[in-house]
């Protein structure tokens, strides 16, 4: 278990290409993700900025949108995303999100391995 404050956050510059930063804050350590998890993490996108275009390949992506309002990019359409919405990215394809609001978009991200 750990609590919120005790996990490291990583401030990423221009993610894939995007305009600005993105805050990762990994949920769980390298050895409980196991073999089949790469990633499972907070990610905080501040006002404006974006986690630019990128594709999978060998495994799959999520989002959970916790709070915040953005712009998905799903193979090149742009597809609005608000909280509680769900994307998908599946393995061999592209994906990105841009916040495009005031307020932080937040959302869990849960990478699997094919």
């Amino acid at each position: 278990m750990t609590k919120a404050g005790e996990r490291e956050v990583k401030n990423i510059e221009r993610a894939y290409g995007g305009a600005g930063y993105a805050s990762i804050e990994s949920l769980i350590s390298e050895e409980e993700m196991g073999t089949g998890i790469r990633v499972f993490a907070k990610v905080t996108v501040k006002q404006f900025c974006e986690i630019g275009h990128h594709e999978h390949h060998g495994e799959t992506e999520a989002y959970y949108i916790l709070s915040g309002e953005g712009l998905y990019d799903d193979n090149g359409k742009a597809v609005p995303v608000e909280a509680g919405d769900v994307v998908y990215c599946n393995d061999g394809d592209g994906h990105g999100i841009k916040n495009t609001k005031e307020e932080d978009l937040v959302f869990i991200a849960l990478v699997i391995k094919k």
